[in-house]
């Protein structure tokens, strides 16, 4: 995985790995790459190295990318239905951002789909505010944030048909990743991505506005549960997701923690 796509500074973006394996599972790809994707769940079970090639293979429906032996990720379809996230205007996303959390602190600055460190046409900088909370019982922030895809984040022509560029299946998946993780309580305590599931209905077209919105949904002892949804232009659904993160050491990952 090269090191663009770090979440950690050592270590892969949750959503970009997953995303890129969820690609290579070809019983449940569509043709054309442009056309719907059936939701694929994907667990990560060990920090997906940088600059290191996996070893990828398929065996009863589920793909797995494995490194010295060593399952990293593994990948299948999944027929439950994802529960989109209600949209907000794309107004009140891009206002959103001012009050990110991540502008005043922020665990991992160098993260490849949220990391304030990383430079327009780099990282996808995908900074979420809070527009509400989110209407289930116990549950968390209802966070907001516009995104317009790079052209450095488009898709291998090889892979599907249209008229205009788009961007990869990988960075669909890395932009519905982390705004889970800021709906969650990645302000109060580190969390790494452990499982994700994605429906992409369409790859986001590059150079277009988009909206990204993220809800917190409940949490149970280390587990924080949140989902994501990705509007195009016109308030359609691009791609939705729903997420599993783990409160980790942050000594493990190379993290940040607020300072008392």
């Amino acid at each position: 995985m090269p090191r663009r796509f770090c979440g950690p500074p050592d270590s892969g973006n949750g959503g970009w790995t997953a995303g890129a394996l969820a690609a290579l599972d070809e019983p449940d790809s569509p043709d054309n790459r442009c056309d719907s994707w059936p939701a694929i769940e994907v667990s990560l079970r060990q920090p997906p190295p940088l600059d290191t090639p996996l070893l990828v293979g398929q065996d009863g429906g589920v793909t797995t990318a494995s490194f010295g032996g060593t399952p990293i990720a593994t990948a299948q379809r999944s027929d439950r239905d994802l529960a989109e996230v209600e949209p907000v205007s794309p107004e009140v996303a891009a206002a959103a951002s001012s009050s990110y959390p991540g502008l005043t602190f922020h665990p991992f600055p160098t993260c490849f789909a949220c990391g304030t460190a990383r430079e327009e046409g780099d990282g996808l900088r995908i900074f979420p505010g809070k527009v509400g909370d989110a209407g289930q019982e116990g549950a968390g922030d209802l966070v907001a944030a516009a995104w317009t895809p790079h052209p450095s984040l488009h898709e291998d022509w090889h892979t599907y048909v249209d008229d205009v560029p788009r961007a990869s299946v990988a960075v669909t998946w890395a932009a519905l990743d982390c705004i889970g993780g800021w709906a969650g309580d990645l302000t109060e305590r580190l969390m790494v991505l452990g499982r994700m599931t994605a429906r992409v209905d369409d790859l986001p077209v590059i150079g277009e506005p988009h909206v990204v919105v993220g809800e917190g949904r409940g949490q149970d002892g280390r587990k924080t549960f949140t989902a994501s949804t990705l509007y195009d232009a016109d308030g359609r659904v691009v791609a939705t997701a729903e997420h599993i993160w783990i409160a980790v050491d942050p000594a493990m990952f190379g993290g940040r923690v607020p300072s008392r």
